[in-house]
């Protein structure tokens, strides 16, 4: 018997589910980064994007529900690597003055791939014609793009300190 052909439909909900775990890994990591973060500013961000995430995990519950499936986590590559590689890097520049400058490089690593991984998705949707869907998805697209924007503005001023500690 031939495996079934997959679809576009198949490719939404494998990816759906992939997102679904990052999404849900990204809350525990913004809060241990926010722990982690000397900046206040940068603290706040990564506390309010926790909150934020957490948001997005119940709209990510919503989509699948609209697509008539369960909310199911697929275990994601990516953004294993990516915590893996932020303890890495807390661990070996916690307490130096690049510190806060590498916890948002660690961050932004993270909002990049959702923003890849949302912008893909929004895009299926839609052609899908799961508008409902598609309009959570942008919702959330959104977000990530203003928390990256946030991080490289936060990221000027701790790294010219960062340097200047350094001189």
């Amino acid at each position: 018997m031939a495996a079934k052909e997959k679809t576009l439909a198949d490719a939404f909900y494998e990816t759906l589910k992939d997102v679904y775990y990052a999404e849900r890994q990204s809350v525990k990591a913004l809060k241990k980064s926010a722990k982690a973060a000397e900046s206040a500013d940068l603290r706040q961000a990564f506390e309010t994007h926790a909150e934020e995430s957490a948001t997005q995990v119940e709209r990510l519950q919503q989509v699948f529900e609209m697509i008539g499936k369960s909310a199911r986590a697929k275990t994601c590559e990516a953004m294993q690597g990516l915590t893996a590689e932020m303890e890495e890097d807390l661990e070996d520049f916690a307490g130096s003055p690049a510190a806060d400058a590498v916890l948002v490089g660690c961050a932004q690593a993270v909002e990049h791939y959702e923003i890849a991984r949302y912008g893909t998705l929004k895009t299926w949707a839609t052609q899908l014609g799961y508008k409902d869907a598609a309009k959570l998805l942008d919702q959330t697209l959104q977000e990530e793009k203003r928390t990256d924007e946030l991080l490289t503005k936060i990221a000027l001023t701790i790294n010219v300190e960062g340097t200047a500690a350094a001189a």
